[in-house]
């Protein structure tokens, strides 16, 4: 039987290249991200592999590829859990810090309590 919150919850999903993988998980995970009510379980995500695609345009500063070239890279995908509001805007941070991309992709939801 999962702990009840009443704090609301949400998913935080982003895809990040294999070498930076821990780095940013490790960034997000020491903000409390991965985290579930109660505190029986911590670090706690979800990762799956995939192909990111992506052309730099006229003024990006890409960190793997070069303007103007279509590049694909072998990146994880990685969903968490963020308890709290709070908690959600500093892995978003997080993850901006630590993410090796001038614009990293990652989405937020804000999950329902049931």
């Amino acid at each position: 039987m999962s702990t009840p919150t009443n704090e609301q919850r949400y998913k935080l999903i982003f895809t990040v290249p294999h070498s930076s993988l821990e780095d940013c998980k490790d960034a997000i995970f020491a903000v409390g991200a991965g985290t579930y009510p109660g505190g029986k379980y911590k670090n706690v995500c979800f990762e799956s592999p995939g192909v990111c695609q992506f052309l730099p345009s006229d003024g990006a500063k890409p960190n793997i590829g070069a303007v103007g070239k279509l590049e694909k890279v072998e990146e994880m995908r990685v969903e968490m859990l963020c308890v709290g509001h709070g908690v959600m805007l500093k892995s978003v941070d997080a993850l901006k810090s630590a993410h090796p991309y001038e614009e990293p992709a990652y989405e937020v939801y804000k999950m329902e309590n049931v």
